[in-house]
């Protein structure tokens, strides 16, 4: 394929998605990422769109919304993986809310056999993928249906949700950045995202690297209310996207990172917190500040049985013999 044929066909992609990973127009078009991302930045220097994290977006600066057909082609093994991950964070019994999006339609597939789960939700596509698991009790939300996600949105679908208690929120979005928290391009739809998280002890947004650093018009999980945040892991070159997740960590947001190295397949849903496989970031540990100076030092680690570290055990043992 030459080179104009290949721009012309990444420019209908995005055009056509509003925004497309660099991973799924290498697929298509049947070249390196690094080809690819030579292609973006002719097209952007012509103004036809807008590079972002790991991928291309209309020009404009916010990213508009796809439709379901879309998204459902897009980042699909990062999708995949996600909700495998995400999945071994729900124990059995518990009660919980998903909201809309293809990748909480990956994760409901995984919650069908759940034993004992309640999930109430306001996606007919994530109802859908629970209504033969004979195990799992789903509530769906009153609401007006959008087409273009099978979500149930307005005033319908917040009020049945006043009163409501559950032990965790998972929900998607369209973008994902330190300074805004989680958000989407559409006005109900994040209306309903916010009513969702306060039904919910805590939140874990399903994101992947795609939609890190891309912010959308609407705001629906401010940073410091998400708990937790799985994800996948950015390609090598992207260091955007790195960046971000470190921000995300500075502020206190565990990061769960699917795919990774340090991962284990996922355990069925039912195992023990203990034998979920994540990795985590670690955010820094706490500091102290040495008297008289500007210099700040690690808090040491505890003294375990109440026994001195090693080489005061040497000190004390020669101390007795003499």
């Amino acid at each position: 394929m030459f080179a104009a044929e290949r721009r012309q066909l990444i420019l209908e992609m995005v055009r056509a998605n509003g925004a497309v990973s660099l991973r799924e127009l290498a697929r298509v078009v049947q070249t390196s990422e690094v080809t690819v991302r030579r292609d973006v930045r002719a097209l952007e220097a012509e103004g036809l769109l807008d590079r972002r994290h790991g991928g291309a977006v209309l020009p404009g600066g916010f990213t508009r919304e796809s439709g379901f057909p879309q998204k459902s082609h897009l980042a699909t093994a990062e999708k995949t993986a996600i909700a495998d991950l995400a999945a071994g964070l729900v124990d059995e019994g518990e009660a919980i809310v998903v909201g809309a999006g293809t990748t909480t339609q990956e994760l409901a597939r995984r919650l069908a056999r759940v034993p004992g789960l309640t999930v109430v939700t306001n996606s007919l596509l994530v109802a859908q993928a629970l209504a033969h698991a004979n195990r799992v009790e789903v509530v769906m939300t009153g609401g007006t249906l959008r087409g273009s996600n099978y979500a149930l949105v307005g005033s319908g679908a917040e009020q049945s949700l006043q009163g409501l208690r559950v032990s965790r929120a998972f929900l998607s979005g369209s973008g994902l950045t330190a300074e805004r928290g989680l958000s989407t391009s559409n006005m109900l739809s994040a209306s309903v995202d916010r009513a969702l998280v306060q039904a919910a002890g805590e939140v874990v947004v399903l994101a992947d690297h795609t939609k890190l650093g891309t912010d959308t018009m609407f705001q629906t999980v401010p940073t410091d209310v998400i708990t937790r945040l799985v994800t996948d892991d950015p390609p090598a070159h992207d260091d955007r996207a790195a960046t971000e997740l470190q921000a995300l960590a500075d502020q206190g947001v565990q990061i769960t990172v699917a795919g990774s190295a340090e991962s284990d397949p996922a355990p069925p849903a039912s195992a023990t917190a203990a034998r979920r496989p994540r990795r985590d970031v670690s955010l820094p540990g706490p500091r102290r500040q040495v008297p008289g100076t500007g210099a700040q030092l690690r808090s040491a680690p505890p003294v375990i049985g109440g026994e001195p570290p090693g080489g005061e055990r040497a000190r004390v043992a020669d101390l007795r013999r003499r």
